[in-house]
């Protein structure tokens, strides 16, 4: 017992003996002598140059403000006179400078490993460093550097589409080498979706230096590739137009190419991206985040809504699909439907109902009933099913970070959601747009361009990329002839005939337009009301929103322009003025190809 003792003693003591001498001799002189080659060479990265953002004209939308840094060499004692010498003179040329903060980032970044000079002030404008740049320069201590700085030229006007940059944190500089050296990422909007590509990519300078750390040769040199900019489908005049079209009220308003480019899109109201660039302060923070309105909230790719009656040309598709010659039968509209025996009336817009009622007649006059009474031969699993395929409850997949899918619910939807059954009601209202259903308008004006054109498409905000056209995504859906030529007609009916509900708005504008308006309610109609209230009786906050999702021409389309007003009201009085606007715009400035 004693021997086997001794033996683990004996095997134990050579075991660690063995481990530190591979420590000491191996590991060990690998550190050391990349410690000494550290010493003996110094690589320093060249940061890129952050590449622009420009609209469809060439009008800047992001671009890079020419000035300096300023860092402080490493190794001077922590409240040193040569310190205080050195940050003094930097408040002396530069008075909005704070002392304490840059004695605070020195001493946070000094260390006896460290030999790069040390950033203490991130960005001087190149007027503003001029006075100062001969005393300064003529300081061993100090390194002055160019540098740039992110700016947005129109502001509030594209900053949901366009974005932000900031100050980089922990996590991200760890994901990404540029990110690590430059210290600013795109945050949001075009600026963090093609973040990749504007950073560009880093060069490098690898130079021999003394013992003091004095650079005596260049040994090695790569230059940074930057300047690799994004041209947009954005026309920055038309969204500056419609931008002051909600200047009381608040929504969302796209223009779209039947192609997909993505010419204009307004979430009202907005921000200025300019706070962000270098910090924003914690009162701006604050008054972002309180207001009601939520300006930070990109509204087109975010803001979820009940698509109300602008989802009915896409639901008689989906029955069309979904049941052989369902539209081929019409129904009749008595203004409300009863579920068997059951005392709940599920009313149509009309009271007075709309007596027989076709496909045509349906979306010309927005019957509710037909679609209740179709819906419920279909089922909602096959009505969700075609919808989803139309584009609707699903990404649009546009070039813009984190886009939410919204909802077209079906059985195992809510069973997963809320652990409850289905019920034959909440397929009535999902016939109609209303109950769990929520679409975002960008899927809108993805689904309209659907029924216009029978291509489905990706939208997408980029036209060129470092020069490089973008390539359209084209997807052809198969539809009966007759019915879309019929819902087509219905479209036209709502915009071009007296019955219509966007007749007053676009019945007089210099192209012929096709849409659909809606309602889409926000709190539920008691049913002991036999009447509703007025829209303008109710508080704001109950009133439903206004929809109208259009394509224009009727025969060739060539643009979707979609308008929601949160809490408008009805469709064709709120969101319809807008709409007829925008077009005008369009057609003045020579947006329709052939106009007289």
């Amino acid at each position: 017992m004693r021997y086997k003792i001794a033996l683990a003693v004996f095997l134990l003591f050579w075991g660690i003996m063995i481990v530190r001498l591979y420590h000491v001799s191996i590991k060990s002189n690998f550190y050391y002598q990349k410690l000494a080659k550290e010493n003996i060479e110094r690589k320093q990265f060249i940061k890129p140059v952050r590449g622009e953002i420009m609209d469809t004209h060439g009008n800047l939308l992001a671009m890079n403000q020419i000035g300096f840094s300023i860092s402080i060499e490493p190794h001077l004692k922590a409240q040193s006179a040569m310190l205080e010498s050195v940050v003094d003179t930097l408040v002396a040329s530069f008075p909005d400078l704070n002392k304490t903060v840059m004695m605070k980032v020195y001493e946070k970044n000094n260390s006896p490993y460290n030999h790069k000079f040390i950033k203490v002030v991130d960005f001087i404008h190149y007027p503003d460093m001029m006075g100062a740049y001969p005393k300064l320069s003529l300081m061993p201590q100090i390194q002055i550097e160019a540098e740039t700085k992110r700016y947005y030229p129109y502001g509030k006007y594209c900053s949901h589409i366009v974005g932000y940059t900031g100050r980089s944190n922990e996590k991200e500089n760890k994901e990404d080498p540029v990110v690590n050296e430059v210290g600013k990422v795109g945050k949001s909007g075009l600026e963090k979706y093609y973040n990749d590509v504007l950073q560009g990519e880093l060069g490098h300078e690898v130079t021999k230096v003394t013992a003091t750390n004095q650079a005596i040769d260049i040994l090695e040199k790569e230059d940074p590739k930057d300047n690799k900019n994004l041209k947009l489908n954005i026309d920055i005049n038309l969204q500056k137009m419609i931008h002051e079209e909600f200047a009381d009220k608040t929504g969302v308003a796209i223009v779209m190419r039947t192609n997909g480019e993505v010419l204009a899109a307004v979430s009202y109201p907005s921000y200025d991206p300019n706070l962000f660039v270098g910090g924003i302060s914690s009162k701006d923070w604050r008054a972002l985040q309180e207001d009601l309105a939520h300006p930070f909230t990109n509204k087109f790719i975010h803001g979820t809504y009940p698509p109300g009656s602008t989802i009915k040309m896409g639901m008689a598709l989906a029955f069309s699909k979904a049941k052989k010659g369902i539209l081929d039968t019409n129904e009749f509209c008595s203004g409300h439907i009863k579920l068997g025996t059951s005392n709940h009336k599920f009313r149509c817009w009309s009271t007075w109902g709309h007596g027989s009622v076709d496909l045509r007649k349906a979306i010309r006059e927005s019957c509710d009933v037909y679609f209740y009474n179709k819906s419920l031969k279909v089922g909602i699993d096959a009505m969700a099913k075609y919808l989803r395929s139309f584009g609707l409850g699903v990404p649009t997949g546009v070039d813009l970070p984190d886009e939410y899918a919204g909802v077209i619910p079906d059985k195992a939807w809510k069973m997963k959601r809320y652990k409850q059954p289905w019920y034959l009601g909440e397929t009535v209202i999902a016939s109609i747009g209303q109950g769990y259903d929520l679409v975002t308008p960008l899927q809108l004006v993805r689904h309209t361009n659907l029924i216009a054109t029978s291509n489905l498409v990706t939208p997408h905000m980029v036209k060129q990329i470092d020069n490089k056209e973008l390539n359209a995504s084209i997807s052809p859906v198969s539809f009966n002839p007759y019915y879309l030529s019929e819902i087509r007609k219905g479209m036209y009916d709502v915009c071009n005939t007296r019955k219509g509900t966007g007749f007053s708005a676009m019945g007089s504008l210099p192209v012929i337009v096709a849409g659909k308006t809606g309602t889409s309610q926000v709190t539920s109609i008691p049913q002991a009301a036999a009447k509703r209230l007025k829209e303008e009786e109710l508080a704001y906050f109950h009133r439903s929103h206004a929809w109208i999702t259009t394509y224009a021409p009727y025969e060739g389309p060539q643009y979707i322009v979609t308008v929601l007003v949160e809490h408008g009201g009805h469709g064709g009085s709120a969101a319809g003025p807008i709409a007829a606007d925008i077009y005008r715009w369009l057609y003045k400035n020579g947006y329709f190809k052939n106009q007289e």
